[in-house]
C-alpha cells in the first residue's frame, strides 16, 4: 500500500508538471527532495508493519501466492482502466504505473518460480483465478460509467505485496521482521 501511495503521489506530480510544461514530462517519478536511500533498519520496520497488518479477504498469506494475487489485482485494475472510453490524464498515469508495478511483481515471481513447490504454485494459480473472477464482471460491464466508477474505487494493494516481492526476488528465506523485533509494541 505504501508503494502504491507513493506511485499515486508521483503520478500527481508528473501529471501537474506535464500540464505546466510538456517538455518537463518524464517516464518516471519526480524526486522532489534530497532524500537519502532507505536504511536497512527503516526497511525492516516497514516490513514488520506490513506483515503485521491483516490481509484482505481472499489474499493468500504465503509470499509467492500473495505476490501472484497482487499482480492479478493490479493487472486487473490496469486492464479495467484501459476499457474506459474517456480517460483523464490521471487515469492514464495510474494505468501506466499499475503496469510497472505488475511488471515488478512478475519479475519477482519469475525469479522465485524455480524454488517453489507444486503446492505453492497451485495456490498462486488459484489466487490469480479468484482475482480474475472478481475483475471479469466489471470488465464485461457495457456501462462505461460503471466501469469508470469501479476503476476509481480501487484503493491499492496491501503494503505486504511490495515486501513479499522483494523477499522473493532476493531469495530471503528467513521469517519477516516482526513488530517486536523492530521495537514496536
Amino acid at each position: 500500500m505504501l508503494k502504491t501511495a507513493a506511485l499515486l503521489a508521483a503520478a500527481v506530480v508528473i501529471t501537474s508538471l506535464s500540464a505546466q510544461d510538456p517538455a518537463r514530462a518524464q517516464d518516471g517519478p519526480v524526486v522532489t527532495g534530497n532524500r537519502p536511500t532507505e536504511t536497512a533498519d527503516a526497511l525492516k520496520t516497514r516490513e514488520a508493519i506490513a506483515y503485521a497488518r491483516p490481509l484482505p479477504r481472499g489474499a493468500p498469506s504465503a509470499d509467492y501466492p500473495l505476490v501472484a494475487w497482487c499482480d492479478a489485482l493490479v493487472t486487473g485494475h490496469a486492464d479495467l482502466g484501459e476499457t474506459l472510453t474517456s480517460r483523464a490524464p490521471e487515469d492514464v498515469e495510474l494505468v501506466r504505473l499499475g503496469r510497472l508495478e505488475a511488471q515488478d511483481f512478475r519479475s519477482a515471481l519469475a525469479a522465485a518460480a524455480p524454488r517453489q513447490s507444486a503446492a505453492s504454485k497451485a495456490e498462486a494459480e488459484q489466487a490469480v483465478a479468484a482475482v480474475k473472477a472478481q475483475w471479469a464482471p466489471l470488465m464485461a460491464n457495457p456501462d462505461a460509467e460503471a466501469r469508470s466508477q469501479s476503476f476509481g474505487l480501487f484503493f491499492g494493494l496491501p503494503g505486504r505485496c511490495e515486501h513479499a516481492a522483494r523477499r522473493l526476488r532476493d531469495n530471503i528465506t528467513t521469517p519477516p521482521a516482526t513488530l517486536e523485533s523492530v521495537g514496536i509494541n
